[in-house]
C-alpha cells in the first residue's frame, strides 16, 4: 500500500504570507512594507528575515510561484510571487485545524505574577505601575488604529475591526484587573491550605514579596 504523502508543516509566517499574496502578487520587499503598514506584527510575530525564508520555502513547496510583473526582477527581494492553487488549498486546510480555537495564551506578565513572591520589597507595586502605563499607551494606540481602519474599510463589519475591538476589550479588562490587584495588595499573604510540596523560606512573611 503506497504511503500517504505528508502535508508539509506551515508556520504562522507561511500562512500570513500565503494570505497576503492571495490578494495580489508581490515581492519580498513589498510584502514587508505591507506587513508594516497593516501592523501585522501586532498579532503575528513575523520578522523581516522570516518573510524571505518563508517565501523561499513556499516557492520550494510549489505554494507560490513567480508571477509576471511590469518591472524586471532585481534579485530575491524583487522576485514577484503569486499563490498557486496548491498554496490556496494548503492555506484553506491549515485554517480548518482545531488548534486555532483550542489554545490559551501564556502572557509573560502572568508568569511574572506567579514568580513575584521572590521579588525584592517594593518591586511588586512598581511593576504593576509599569504594566498600567504600558497598557494605557497601548490602549490609546489601538483606539487610534481602529479609527484609521474604520476610515479605510468604510464599515465596522470587517475582520480587522473585530480583531482591534477584541484587543481593546482585553486591554481594558486587564486595566480593571490591575485596579483590583492594587486594592487587594495590602492583604497579600502566603497560601494557608495546600497539598503542594514547597520550599519554606525561613523568616519570610506574607508581605515580604512586596
Amino acid at each position: 500500500m503506497p504511503k500517504r504523502k505528508r502535508t508539509p508543516s506551515l508556520t504562522t509566517a507561511d500562512l500570513v504570507l500565503l494570505s497576503l499574496l492571495s490578494e495580489r502578487p508581490m515581492h519580498g520587499y513589498q510584502a514587508n512594507l505591507e506587513l508594516e503598514r497593516r501592523e501585522v506584527r501586532d498579532w503575528a510575530g513575523i520578522s523581516r528575515p522570516q518573510v524571505y525564508y518563508s517565501l523561499e520555502k513556499l516557492e520550494r513547496l510549489g505554494f507560490v510561484r513567480a508571477a509576471r510583473d511590469k518591472e524586471p526582477a532585481a534579485g530575491p527581494e524583487r522576485s514577484v510571487l503569486g499563490v498557486t492553487a496548491a498554496g490556496q488549498s494548503a492555506l484553506a486546510d491549515a485554517l480548518e485545524r482545531a488548534d486555532w480555537a483550542t489554545q490559551r495564551e501564556r502572557p509573560p506578565f502572568l508568569t511574572w505574577i506567579a514568580l513575584s513572591w521572590l521579588a525584592r520589597p517594593g518591586i511588586f507595586p512598581k511593576q504593576i505601575q509599569r504594566r498600567r502605563e504600558f497598557l494605557e499607551s497601548q490602549l490609546k494606540r489601538e483606539r487610534d488604529v481602529l479609527n484609521s481602519v474604520l476610515a479605510e474599510v468604510g464599515h465596522p463589519y470587517h475582520e480587522a475591526v473585530w480583531m482591534l475591538k477584541l484587543t481593546i476589550e482585553q486591554i481594558s479588562t486587564e486595566l480593571g484587573w490591575l485596579d483590583n490587584v492594587e486594592r487587594e495588595l495590602p492583604r497579600r499573604a502566603v497560601a494557608q491550605n495546600t497539598n503542594m510540596r514547597s520550599i519554606e523560606i525561613e523568616g519570610r512573611s506574607g508581605s515580604g514579596a512586596f
